[in-house]
């Protein structure tokens, strides 16, 4: 490893003619890039890609996500959104950021582009993860993710239960195509067989 001189270092630079190899850990702090996508190639700090996207300043800047200041211009810790040039934001943060909002919602925090901002985040070694977003892991959006099952008629004729349904007929169960909330049979809102609408008294 160039950064430490152990040996195991299985990580190569990919810029012309480099030889230098390092571990993970190692490049991580010393200014390495690894991208995590494609080849998922590796940078030494001297070949590693940069952002040559012209943005500029005005006065004492602060990263958009923490609050704190950057630096004054364009480096390994301090980076800006391609799109807007306005969102300078530090490398550790933006990471966070995308840790937690995975593949589908990463973008950038200010302009809210994902065009341009994901490539290049990627490229300049921002893991992005390939799942759905933190805050909808928890048990707080298991509701969302729940489909109302039950007839919701004032008199239910299925021997079976209002719990109970059948994939197609009469007691196929249909949802209110506006709010979703409530379901009938259609057998036991009087509708035809090939019914594929209904909508609950209440909308």
């Amino acid at each position: 490893c160039y950064v430490c001189g152990e040996r195991g270092a299985t990580i190569t630079c990919q810029g012309k003619k480099c030889k230098r190899s390092f571990h993970f850990p190692c490049g991580l702090e010393n200014g390495c890039i690894s991208q995590f996508f494609g080849q998922h190639r590796s940078f030494c700090q001297e070949h590693r890609p940069e952002q040559t996207v012209q943005a500029h300043q005005d006065g004492q800047t602060s990263c958009v996500i923490c609050l704190e200041p950057v630096e004054e211009k364009l480096s390994y810790q301090t980076m800006v959104c391609p799109n807007c040039r306005q969102a300078w934001f530090h490398r550790g943060c933006i990471q966070q950021q995308a840790f937690h909002a995975g593949l589908l919602c990463f973008r950038c925090p200010q302009c809210n582009d994902r065009e341009k901002f994901l490539p290049e985040m990627s490229s300049l070694g921002i893991q992005v993860p390939a799942r759905q977003p933190a805050w909808e892991a928890g048990v707080g959006f298991t509701d969302m993710y729940q489909r109302h099952s039950r007839c919701d008629a004032s008199l239910c004729l299925y021997a079976q239960g209002r719990e109970q349904a059948e994939e197609e007929g009469p007691w196929y169960l249909l949802l209110c195509s506006s709010c979703a909330a409530k379901g009938t049979h259609r057998c036991c809102s009087a509708l035809k067989d090939s019914a594929a609408t209904w909508e609950c008294e209440d909308c």
